[in-house]
């Protein structure tokens, strides 16, 4: 149960192939095996959303005035209430999105409170050089920041009813945490659980909270109006361990194993989905308890049911638990409150800043947004940027900075051979090329270094996983700002560290545009790449 599925060629020989060969080699190997994780982290996985769901009932169940079991008090305002506060504190200390092996981490399996509680590591100041909370390193006043974001969110669970006096502390601290470490505050996926704590405060936090679950579909569903989802389905569909037929796995793609762009089939699931997310959640809205409720429930739980069982890189698992509870409590149990029945008028201003003008900013502009506040979820059209280490120069990142995970071979190699570890790790870089905006490296990295074969490839997402403690897709994490610190601590020299900054597609434009830096001499270079310009090519080099 621990021993991963390698690729079906030798590591040894692979190694000394051309790298767009190499790279060929383990796309077909993704297209069949996914990452190969082995079954025991899929059982882990089980094993932390048992303790997750277990957390949460041990603190409802001690709540003052809640009596009998479960299926008395489930439902109840309380116990959802409880379960938002549970589920910031459970993403807040690093146990939730972003834990574990899928996304790089094996020992530690976590990052979260083992960096935002440790003075001296890295950290993102949204305002750099702002007065105590805006340097590069993590001081007192951040961890100071951090316990008391877990004290007030452990006051609240242990409360007897939850009101404005329980969450408008919180609130606070997170306002501030946003300022200070733009990491420690993503962690808390404010793009969903900071306006429901907002809406805690207010007596119509019901009508309130169910916009919020039904903006959080639409907007999701909007992210994947481009060409960049059906890649994603099928990459994902090749990772799923609950899918083993692997015939099925082969027809996600055109004509396995020579043409790996997503087959007819992986576009109608991902347009199919995106119609769901649209259609579903408005019956829902106008639904009142009967059929139309019950259906629209019903097919809302499966659509999550499906993303969960695929165990996504990234695994955000608790996410989706969460928004099928929500789903049940809000629209099943409480279906006749109506989602625009909110009266507060500073709540609704709430409401309108982070369901529509942050998510419409960040699309039309996303470079200035995290795309989780832009509610871009698993759309495929994220940031993202590869980091060229020239062979040996990572070790500064050991050397020069305080943190607690090591490199990602380093942890492997404490499991696993070099073989078996080498296999892991190429899989990452196939991760990265079979996704649409993947296949713009084939153009940029001949534009970074001169052979690729002189650097050691890495995903900026096990970069920010290991420097600042915590990564989920979030680009913004691991770009310039990132390359600037660790330039600060690390001072590598010319050519020594190159990275490839890639943003996302804007809504309604046609290209993306990408920046290459050298850690000692600044930007490189920067331009724009056509979508269109990807669509046609393989996930590797010719």
């Amino acid at each position: 149960m621990l021993q991963p599925t390698l690729p079906d060629y030798d590591i040894a020989d692979w190694q000394r192939r051309p790298f767009p060969e190499r790279l060929r080699m383990v796309c077909r190997s993704w297209a069949e095996q996914g990452y190969g994780t082995p079954s025991a982290v899929y059982v882990a996985y089980l094993a932390k959303i048992g303790f997750y769901i277990a957390g949460w009932a041990a603190f409802v169940a001690t709540t003052p005035g809640v009596d009998g079991g479960i299926g008395s008090w489930w439902a109840s305002d309380i116990a959802f209430q409880k379960a938002v506060l549970w589920t910031v504190l459970f993403e807040a200390v690093g146990l939730g999105c972003g834990s574990g092996p899928l996304t790089g981490r094996y020992f530690p399996p976590m990052g979260g409170a083992l960096y935002f509680l440790r003075p001296g590591t890295t950290k993102l100041p949204l305002v750099p050089g702002l007065p105590l909370l805006g340097r590069r390193t993590r001081s007192w006043v951040d961890v100071a920041l951090s316990l008391a974001l877990y004290g007030l969110l452990l006051r609240g669970l242990l409360s007897a009813e939850i009101g404005a006096a329980e969450v408008v502390p919180i609130v606070a601290v997170l306002v501030l945490l946003g300022f200070a470490d733009k990491t420690a505050f993503l962690a808390t996926r404010p793009d969903h659980y900071l306006i429901v704590l907002i809406a805690f405060a207010f007596p119509d936090w019901l009508a309130a909270t169910k916009a919020i679950w039904v903006a959080i579909w639409w907007w999701a569903a909007t992210s994947k109006l481009n060409r960049h989802f059906p890649s994603v389905v099928a990459v994902m569909v090749s990772n799923s361990p609950s899918i083993r037929w692997r015939a099925f796995k082969r027809a996600m793609y055109r004509r396995f194993p020579d043409d790996l762009r997503p087959s007819r089939l992986a576009a109608v699931m991902a347009h199919g989905g995106t119609v769901v997310e649209y259609l579903f959640p408005l019956g829902l809205v106008l639904g009142t308890g009967g059929t139309l409720t019950v259906v629209a429930l019903a097919v809302m739980v499966a659509f999550h049911l499906f993303i969960t069982s695929s165990i996504p890189m990234g695994v955000p698992i608790e996410w989706n638990v969460m928004m099928v509870y929500g789903g049940f409590v809000l629209f099943g149990v409480n279906a006749p409150v109506r989602a625009w029945a909110v009266d507060s008028p500073l709540l609704v201003a709430a409401l309108a800043l982070f369901l529509v003008v942050v998510p419409l900013v960040g699309n039309l502009w996303p470079r200035h947004v995290s795309f989780l506040m832009s509610m871009r979820y698993y759309a495929g059209n994220w940031a993202y940027s590869v980091w060229l280490f020239r062979r040996g120069a990572s070790a500064k990142l050991d050397e020069a900075l305080v943190k607690t995970s090591p490199g990602l071979r380093t942890q492997l190699g404490r499991m696993y051979d070099d073989v078996t570890t080498t296999g892991l790790l190429s899989k990452v870089m196939a991760f990265r090329a079979m996704h649409l905006h993947g296949r713009a490296l084939q153009t940029l990295v001949p534009k970074a270094v001169d052979d690729i074969d002189d650097y050691e490839w890495l995903d900026g997402e096990l970069v920010a996983g290991m420097v600042v403690g915590w990564n989920f897709g979030e680009g913004h994490l691991h770009d310039e700002r990132l390359l600037t610190a660790v330039q600060a601590q690390c001072g590598f020299r010319p050519g020594e560290l190159r990275c490839i900054f890639v943003e996302s597609q804007p809504m309604g434009r046609g290209t993306m545009h990408w920046r290459i830096w050298d850690a000692a001499d600044g930007k490189m270079s920067e331009g724009r790449i056509a979508i269109r310009e990807l669509v046609d090519l393989q996930p590797w080099p010719v």
